[in-house]
């Protein structure tokens, strides 16, 4: 079921409404003071982004430490920019989020920056059939004639995708197995089975205690039986023409923020996005 810009209207429609809802998913039904001790009731300060405690007037100030800390950017913005980020399928530019909302080029891609470190992992390892591949993104080609040069200013990037579930991807130094296996390590369960192409780096998985299969693209194998990286293929497509299409150019310095977000709404392309993202606002900045 899809979460429609109505739906954000009628359920978003004032200050107040969106401060509480941080509120609440930071500190849940808060019935007892932290400092008094005493069961309370706490109520909205007038001017304020601040709730007090009815007895001992102890307020908590539900923006200290969120992406919203110190911003003058109205919360009804920063609500409808993540709303823009959960639908959009090929991602948001700040030039976008400027003509959106009104405000500087600067305002706008530091709001998307900070959004987009609500979309990071959620630390879980990935399950049951996982198909990992590493591509380039990024730079342009020095000589299209020349493979090995080609790739000389581009970014490596390595992605681990469950079939019909989630996604990890990963901004690394090298595709080499020093730098693939421990991020296979830290992100996958040994219970998984793992699929991939030829690549040597994914040779050493079995000794790792990994059910592999692997098919190979050099000699025109893409698929056999339920071994293949279709799925992983797939996922590379879609991100490539968004970055290329919306975003033209990253830089390394924040590429591993735009690929959280591809793997985030990829995770959630069965759910409305906006809610779990509203969701993650009780994790500090």
């Amino acid at each position: 079921m899809s979460y429609t810009k109505k739906d954000f209207e009628r359920e978003f429609d004032s200050e107040e409404t969106c401060l509480r809802t941080i509120f609440n998913h930071r500190f849940g039904e808060l019935t007892v003071c932290p400092k008094c001790h005493k069961e309370t009731k706490f109520y909205l300060l007038k001017g304020r982004k601040a709730f007090s405690c009815l007895h001992c007037r102890h307020q908590i100030h539900p923006l200290a430490n969120t992406i919203f800390h110190k911003s003058a950017t109205s919360l009804k913005d920063w609500f409808y920019a993540m709303f823009l980020f959960s639908v959009s399928k090929n991602g948001v530019s700040a030039l976008e989020l400027q003509r959106h909302l009104g405000v500087t080029y600067k305002t706008a891609w530091r709001m998307a920056k900070q959004i987009r470190l609500l979309m990071g992992h959620d630390g879980l390892k990935l399950e049951g059939e996982v198909e990992v591949d590493e591509t380039y993104v990024g730079g342009k080609s020095i000589n299209s004639r020349n493979k090995k040069r080609t790739l000389l200013d581009k970014e490596v990037v390595f992605g681990m995708v469950e079939r019909n579930g989630r996604a990890r991807v990963k901004h690394v130094k090298s595709s080499g197995a020093r730098v693939l296996l421990p991020e296979i390590a830290r992100h996958i369960n040994t219970t998984a089975k793992i699929y991939s192409d030829e690549w040597g780096s994914y040779k050493k998985l079995a000794k790792l205690g990994f059910n592999h299969g692997s098919v190979n693209h050099k000699q025109n194998e893409f698929s056999r039986d339920d071994v293949h990286t279709n799925t992983i293929e797939g996922f590379w497509s879609q991100l490539k023409r968004s970055i290329n299409g919306t975003y033209h150019v990253v830089s390394p310095k924040y590429l591993q923020f735009y690929v959280d977000e591809f793997a985030f709404r990829y995770s959630l392309r069965t759910q409305p996005v906006f809610p779990a993202l509203l969701r993650r606002l009780s994790q500090p900045s």
